[in-house]
């Protein structure tokens, strides 16, 4: 096949070279008869009809020596050039098809030799093909499960606004459905004031950030342009922060200084209100000590709160340090109620204590649960009215102790419930400061329970 397709070649050059010879040999051969008739000197006309027949012998020489060059160059490209290809060709064909070579020694060692050499670089070839597209692969399958896994979301979109990829978190965090398939399309429906060319072209003059409220979640949004190798634009990259804890935290932390404001703020103002009053009159001594009460109960307050954000301060930087041992917990429970049993006497309450079970000893932080014992049963006597009831119940059920404590007082609305760990949380905050309460103990008898 490559002999004939080499054949074919030399041919065509030859004829093509005889065609064009043969017609400049005519053109000028044509202009001298021109010539010839146009002369009438009988010294002239025979010297352009010797011309005619010197033309006529070049052109014929030229002819046979173009096609003799054209005939050695075929015969060298075929031994140099054809014959070993076609060779090797016909020996890889014979040893894949089991055949023996039949040459002389010094033949069949060199056109196995070729055949091996031949071989050698297709396996070579092959091997690198391979590794190349295994290691595109793995890197392929790398950057599939880094995007599967992250919580962050990734969107890119190439020049038209049509998606390129997306991994599961950003669909999960923008809501997305599967009519959402641009760039303008979804960022129409989440109202987000974006431009893609603008990102493209004007990153250093256009914003790249946006947060996004999306129902009860906030997102952060960053734009990027997404380039090729060699520097100009390919499309844009969309990386998707969920920064609603943040926006929570943040918001808590706004809260929490107001309400530590207000907090600190009422009782200093009565000190020095009543202070000042003090000292700028003489009053008999009953008024003093009034004023002296209203002065120490508001200055206790203001120390509890105190004591209450040093004990929380120590609990975020985890510095309490807990000493666990064995204790019975019915009898921590019942020195609990000892302890507050002034405030119920006050109050005229009913208070019974009932160990449903034999409750082993407990391996725990003894302050730490007394701490919580005390907090919630303190809650309960506040605000439990007159006469009330509170029941308290330890038990053991299969491997786990607990304590209930159950009262008859105005109770927490269902809405509450999920934010009484809250830092300063109080349903009735008026009813609440009034009765001394700061919110934070409640917050950290949570800690208390998180760590046994």
């Amino acid at each position: 096949m490559l002999r004939s397709i080499q054949i074919k070649i030399v041919l065509i050059f030859l004829i093509l070279g005889v065609i064009i010879i043969t017609a400049m040999g005519y053109m000028s051969y044509t202009q001298l008869m021109i010539l010839s008739e146009s002369v009438n000197a009988e010294g002239y006309t025979a010297m352009i009809q010797s011309y005619q027949e010197q033309l006529k012998i070049i052109t014929i020489i030229t002819i046979f020596g173009f096609t003799l060059i054209c005939l050695i160059v075929g015969v060298f490209v075929t031994k140099k050039v054809i014959a070993p290809i076609s060779r090797l060709i016909d020996n890889a064909k014979k040893i894949t098809s089991g055949e023996e070579i039949q040459t002389n020694g010094i033949e069949k060692a060199k056109s196995q030799n070729e055949v091996d050499d031949l071989v050698n670089a297709f396996y070579m070839m092959t091997k690198e093909l391979k590794e190349n597209l295994n290691e595109v692969s793995r890197q392929k399958n790398q950057i599939e499960t880094i995007l599967l896994h992250m919580t962050d979301g990734i969107i890119a979109f190439n020049m038209e606004g049509r998606i390129l990829l997306i991994n599961p978190a950003a669909t999960r965090l923008l809501r997305l459905i599967p009519e959402d398939e641009n760039f303008e399309k979804i960022f129409q429906k989440l109202n987000v004031d974006v431009n893609l060319e603008k990102i493209i072209y004007l990153e250093n003059w256009t914003s790249t950030e946006q947060k996004v409220t999306i129902g009860d979640n906030h997102v952060h949004m960053h734009f990027a342009p997404l380039k090729n190798e060699d520097d100009t634009p390919a499309g844009v990259i969309v990386v998707i922060q969920d920064i609603t804890e943040h926006v929570k935290l943040d918001n808590m932390r706004k809260e929490f200084v107001a309400d530590v404001s207000h907090e600190l703020k009422t009782p200093i103002t009565s000190i020095m209100g009543y202070a000042d009053t003090l000292l700028e009159d003489e009053y008999d001594k009953e008024t003093k000590d009034k004023f002296l009460n209203v002065i120490a109960t508001e200055a206790r307050r203001m120390a509890k709160l105190v004591t209450d954000l040093l004990t929380l301060s120590k609990y975020d930087n985890d510095e309490i340090k807990q000493e666990k041992t064995e204790f019975d917990l019915g009898e921590l429970v019942k020195q609990c109620q000892d302890k507050v049993q002034i405030e119920i006497d006050k109050k005229k309450q009913k208070v019974e204590c009932f160990v449903t079970a034999n409750v082993p000893a407990v391996y725990a932080d003894k302050d730490g649960i007394e701490r919580v014992v005390l907090n919630i049963l303190t809650n309960s006597i506040k605000y439990t009215g007159e006469d009330g009831t509170i029941k308290i119940y330890v038990g053991f059920v299969y491997n786990d102790a607990y304590i209930k404590i159950i009262d008859n007082g105005i109770g927490i609305p269902e809405e509450d419930l999920t934010r009484i760990f809250d830092r300063f949380y109080r349903v009735d905050k008026a009813r609440t400061r009034e009765m001394g309460g700061t919110g934070l103990r409640t917050f950290y008898c949570k800690r208390n329970i998180r760590s046994k």
